[in-house]
């Protein structure tokens, strides 16, 4: 696999020491002086974009209208997923975007709107904690709102959702239940950031020849 790395922070950095230890190619890099629309990405299969809010549309845009198919996990930037959307949709691409690519989060998905089933219309208040370093970009976070989307949804209420900001933080959402008597909590707690840079390369090879736009429930269910 020829991988173009839209995004040169920690996320882009260490799945591009993880693809040359498991054999990939990286075929080029963006960087604040080597901005990712400058890039050449004729050789590449697959660009994986993690960027900033302000860049990453732009990035995508550049992929897809290349016609190389896109991962994203930049997060900051959704009032233009639409847009990007469409995009792909005319030129026949493929884009797939997360919030989180560790497979264990995404498991943790799916136990969060299990659980918010079974405790609709009980007697508990819901709460959403999530805690990352301190250079992290936006607040709350992208995985954050997709878990307090998923359980408003389903609870048909607000869940109100706090963060921290602390140190090298990988990332830590926690999710509780409380009332008069007793406490449920569930949590999820990255311990450091390979699981999501290996997610993001199993999507890479996953969308590599197909055509739409896809989740990494799509890249599980497979």
């Amino acid at each position: 696999m020829k991988i173009a790395i839209l995004g040169n922070g920690r996320m882009g950095k260490r799945i591009s020491e993880l693809a040359i230890e498991r054999g990939f190619t990286i075929v080029c890099n963006s960087s604040s002086e080597k901005p990712a629309t400058t890039l050449n990405l004729s050789n590449a299969d697959v660009a994986i974009d993690f960027s900033t809010p302000t860049t990453a549309f732009e990035n995508i845009s550049h992929a897809i209208n290349r016609g190389i198919p896109v991962v994203s996990g930049t997060t900051g930037w959704l009032k233009n997923l639409a847009e990007i959307e469409d995009l792909c949709k005319a030129k026949k691409g493929a884009f797939l975007y997360a919030s989180n690519f560790s497979l264990g989060m995404n498991i943790f998905f799916e136990i969060n709107k299990n659980l918010a089933k079974l405790m609709k219309n009980q007697k508990y208040e819901s709460g959403l904690h999530e805690i990352h370093h301190t250079k992290k970009l936006d607040s709350p976070s992208g995985t954050a709102k997709k878990l307090g989307k998923q359980m408003d949804s389903i609870l048909e209420n607000h869940t109100p959702i706090t963060s921290e900001r602390i140190g090298n933080v990988s990332g830590t959402h926690i999710i509780n239940y409380i009332s008069k008597v007793d406490e449920i909590e569930i949590r999820h707690r990255a311990k450091n950031r390979d699981g999501f840079a290996i997610g993001a390369l199993i999507a890479g090879m996953w969308i590599i020849g197909k055509q739409g736009i896809f989740s990494m429930q799509d890249v599980l269910a497979q």
